[in-house]
């Protein structure tokens, strides 16, 4: 009787923990009111995203290759390197370990609320080359497991999940990498058997996920980039004044789609990479969401408005469907715009071989011999070399051998309506302690550091500017080399007058200390104040020259009094030209 009652408890337990799971918590479809994205309860629903760009589809730059980057070429060369076998058990580890229910989970703990999937249709279905009957759709089961996989991570972390069509049968633009297109083949524009398998692709889709509200949205079509009045002059469609046949597919794909499914979100991108809508609009669905994409334009109102403006005229919501690729000033600075404005968004990408994202994919010294092979600057490299190269790379690509940038995700989530700092690392000083230069506080360009180049700006003022110019360890303002003498260690380079670096330490005791800079200079005009909580400890101290920018030595400063416990350091340059490896304390008494 006692096990009979214990079980029945036991069944209660679970029965309602799933009720309360699957209803209780769960928010309902997303829909479209008025110029707000709302839940089921009519609750304004701000999407914060990731997308998961080099997962389905690898663009050239995201593994380093910047010569012919669409991932078919890409395969290719690497067929030819080491064979189909080979090449194929490399793809299929790197589907297999690029995006795994840790990576949801860890997105949902950082603060992301969504997911935007960059689909690549040759995951779903056979390109129309390849179908044996004109006009058939053969569906593949890869690319649906994949998607319903991805779907139960997000369900159990109450994520949205939006499907973006990033690759559409025969590629929807000139710009090649982005839909893997080939151009010897029919695009999408020139291919009415490629719309038909787009909007066939749609509503199976559609079918599919009918009845899911952790859905979000389907994204219909990825960034369109064609001239269709003039393909010479115009070939990305910016200039585009009609846009007839975009506006046409989408049209027919958005009907597909309500044929079967008339409870989700349809999003729709413009010509010209997303934000070119002459003759696009009005919408002709109610349940429709207009996307744009930002990249390297200033972050002032005014880069807003056009999509403002649109939402205002059209009394429809906008989201920012993909942008990123920059410094986190940057990244502070757009997501304080377009949250105060109440625009959602999601950025690119989750991870890639570079360090301006959440995580990045380390490389090896194999693989770094095959993309300069395939970049045309180095000699070819070995079969065997090749084949261990890359499956390393797929082996980093997993999110527990990948470097998590926590200074990126701070960035996005915390600053853009925070001033406060925090410690990158935690600085506990004894009796001895040394403090890397790159281990300066997290926080916002004028609050946990100061430096006068801090993003690429080029679409507003036609310049590039790198930010931290190293591209390495860290996505601020602040610039960072490697030491190619030791493994793993940074330093601060291009050091520019007035520019400083704070630390957040915690000294175990008072006391007199002395201070040691390693520094290093190729010429006597760099001067270093120091203050601890905004008080001067040491005024312009004077870097000697050391003999090169590479060749450290350090500068000691002695009979410093310090308190006990918390408090912020700072290294201002007073004037520049110097390089910094560390600061060490060593207490005297």
């Amino acid at each position: 009787m006692f096990q009979k009652l214990t079980l029945v408890r036991l069944f209660f337990i679970i029965a309602v923990s799933v009720l309360y799971s699957t209803s209780g918590l769960a928010q309902g479809f997303l829909r479209a009111d008025g110029k707000k994205i709302v839940n089921e309860k009519g609750e304004n629903v701000l999407l914060r995203g990731v997308g998961l760009g080099g997962w389905m589809l690898q663009e050239g730059y995201m593994l380093k290759i910047n010569k012919e980057g669409q991932q078919y070429r890409i395969r290719e060369r690497i067929e030819e390197l080491m064979g189909a076998k080979q090449t194929q058990e490399f793809y299929d580890l790197w589907l297999a370990n690029h995006t795994r229910k840790i990576d949801v989970d860890s997105m949902k703990a950082w603060g992301f609320n969504s997911i935007r999937l960059p689909m690549h249709y040759n995951l779903y279905t056979l390109p129309i080359e390849k179908e044996s009957v004109k006009g058939q759709n053969t569906w593949l089961d890869k690319g649906f497991a994949m998607t319903d996989s991805l779907l139960s991570w997000c369900k159990a972390n109450q994520m949205y999940l939006i499907l973006d069509l990033h690759a559409a049968p025969g590629g929807q633009g000139n710009d090649l990498n982005i839909s893997d297109r080939d151009p010897s083949k029919p695009s999408l524009w020139d291919s009415p058997a490629n719309q038909e398998k787009t909007i066939a692709l749609w509503r199976k889709l559609a079918e599919r996920y009918v009845n899911e509200p952790w859905i979000g949205a389907y994204d219909i079509i990825n960034e369109p980039n064609w001239g269709f009045e003039d393909l010479a002059k115009d070939k990305n469609g910016i200039n585009e004044k009609k846009n007839e046949p975009l506006k046409k597919l989408m049209v027919d794909i958005t009907k597909a789609i309500r044929e079967v499914d008339k409870k989700h979100i349809i999003i729709i991108e413009g010509n010209g990479w997303g934000n070119n809508y002459n003759g696009i609009l009005p919408p002709w669905d109610n349940n429709m969401v207009l996307s744009f994409h930002k990249y390297w334009s200033y972050n002032d109102q005014a880069s807003a408005e056009n999509m403002i403006k649109t939402r205002d005229q059209y009394n429809i919501p906008v989201w920012l469907g993909e942008t990123g690729e920059n410094s986190n000033v940057w990244f502070t600075e757009a997501i304080r715009l377009f949250e105060t404005n109440n625009i959602g968004w999601a950025w690119w990408p989750l991870k890639k071989v570079g360090a301006n994202n959440p995580m990045e994919i380390k490389s090896n010294l194999n693989y770094n011999d095959v993309v300069s092979y395939i970049n045309g600057n180095g000699n070819k490299p070995k079969e065997s070399n090749v084949y261990s190269g890359l499956m390393e790379l797929a082996t980093y690509a997993r999110l527990e051998n990948t470097i998590i940038h926590y200074d990126v995700i701070d960035a996005m989530i915390r600053q853009p309506f925070s001033a406060e700092t925090k410690p990158f690392k935690k600085h506990i000083i004894g009796k001895t302690t040394t403090v890397n230069a790159v281990d300066y506080d997290l926080g916002r360009n004028g609050a946990a550091y100061f430096d006068k180049d801090t993003a690429d700006y080029h679409v507003s003022t036609g310049k590039y500017t790198a930010g931290n110019k190293g591209r390495i360890y860290r996505n601020d303002g602040v610039d960072i080399a490697k030491d190619s003498a030791k493994y793993e260690s940074y330093y601060v380079n291009n050091i520019e007058s007035g520019e400083w670096l704070q630390y957040t330490v915690d000294l175990e005791k008072k006391g007199i200390y002395t201070i040691k800079l390693n520094v290093a200079s190729d010429n006597t005009k760099g001067r270093i104040s120091l203050a601890s909580d905004g008080a001067l400890i040491a005024k312009e101290i004077t870097v000697s020259n050391t003999g090169g920018l590479t060749t450290f030595k350090t500068i000691e400063i002695k009979n410093i009094p310090l308190k006990a416990g918390k408090q912020s350091i700072k290294v201002l340059a007073d004037t520049g030209y110097f390089n910094f490896n560390y600061l060490q304390f060593i207490r005297q008494m």
